[in-house]
């Protein structure tokens, strides 16, 4: 079992930044593919972010690419989200999720993932 908590979230202005985190519990979750996933009201849940469990290949969302950067440390159980640039339409719930088979590769997907965080809110406003 791997509980996600994830912090980081809040408000900031267009153009800001704000770094998500994602802690662990559970001493395998370095053998995890990682996702992060963002929510917004009246939208479904949509791919934002994913990184490999050695944390040797990232994916991005096309609208985050170049503005996000995703990261993880092992030693720390802990997943990172780097938000630059950030946009009024990026307000949303950011989730991460932590998917057990290292070897999926379904990475886009909220069905691939099994153990989710409660989330945090990121605002950005105008």
């Amino acid at each position: 079992q791997v509980q996600l908590v994830e912090s980081g979230g809040g408000l900031v202005q267009a153009g800001g930044s704000l770094r998500l985190s994602c802690a662990a519990s559970g001493r395998t979750f370095s053998n995890y593919n990682v996702g992060w996933f963002r929510q917004a009201p009246g939208k479904e849940r949509e791919f934002v972010a994913a990184i490999t469990w050695s944390g040797a290949r990232t994916y991005y969302a096309d609208s985050v690419k170049g503005r996000y950067t995703i990261s993880r440390d092992n030693a720390k159980n802990t997943v990172y989200l780097q938000m630059n640039s950030l946009k009024p339409e990026d307000t949303a719930v950011y989730y991460c999720a932590a998917d057990p088979d290292p070897y999926s590769g379904n990475y886009y997907y909220t069905s691939s993932y099994v153990y989710w965080g409660q989330g945090t809110q990121v605002t950005v406003s105008s």
